[in-house]
């Protein structure tokens, strides 16, 4: 009689186990076109097109580092000591996606592009600096809401397709949401100040 095997040794594998010849067949395809890199055969991808995508979030990064940085200069003696640095700590922020974007782009063998001449017609967000506090506030948070919606259909879009460029978006948009969120909450704080300055001045007058 055959003894009954426990369920804890049954492995459940909806693909099926992979045998010997289905390792050797990988071996042998990893030895072709080694010039691709990252880039294997299963890769499910349209590789120009990823590297067209990933290009237009990098000139969104770079367009939104590049703002933060306008407005954390320009933030001086504005009365925004805190925001000064809510704007630095952003734009770093910014940059360090831009580069996590760029990596991405070099390992799937295409060439991240830096060209500034043509930046702003490859970004999502606009170049819109602001001349006040609120504005620059009100400005840097319509743009995380542009790249918001444009990563979580860039997200929708690569799926399984590219799982690991997926798994970056979302990282990214995890931060771009929190930036809104920040931003958002400080609107609120100075138009509350706002009020209460305007009421001040009625009072005094």
């Amino acid at each position: 009689n055959r003894r009954h095997e426990p369920d804890c040794l049954k492995i459940a594998n909806p693909i099926g186990m992979m045998n010997l010849q289905n390792v050797q067949e990988i071996r042998d395809r990893a030895r072709k076109n080694l010039e691709n890199g990252a880039v294997t055969p299963n890769y499910e991808g349209d590789v120009q097109t990823t590297v067209q995508l990933l290009n237009e979030v990098l000139a969104t990064e770079i367009v939104c580092t590049l703002r933060y940085k306008f407005s954390y200069i320009m933030a001086d003696g504005l009365q925004s000591p805190g925001v000064k640095e809510e704007f630095l700590e952003h734009a770093r922020e910014e940059e360090e996606h831009a580069d996590q974007v760029a990596e991405r782009i070099q390992e799937l063998g295409g060439s991240p592009d830096y060209n500034p001449a043509t930046l702003l017609q490859r970004s999502h967000a606009e170049y819109i600096e602001g001349k006040t506090l609120v504005e620059m506030i009100k400005g840097n948070l319509v743009s995380e809401r542009i790249a918001i919606e444009s990563y979580r259909d860039l997200i929708r879009y690569f799926a399984d397709r590219d799982p690991t460029t997926r798994r970056l978006l979302e990282s990214i948009l995890a931060k771009e949401e929190e930036h809104a969120s920040e931003l958002s909450s400080l609107i609120h704080h100075y138009s509350i100040h706002a009020v209460k300055e305007h009421e001040k001045g009625e009072a005094v007058g």
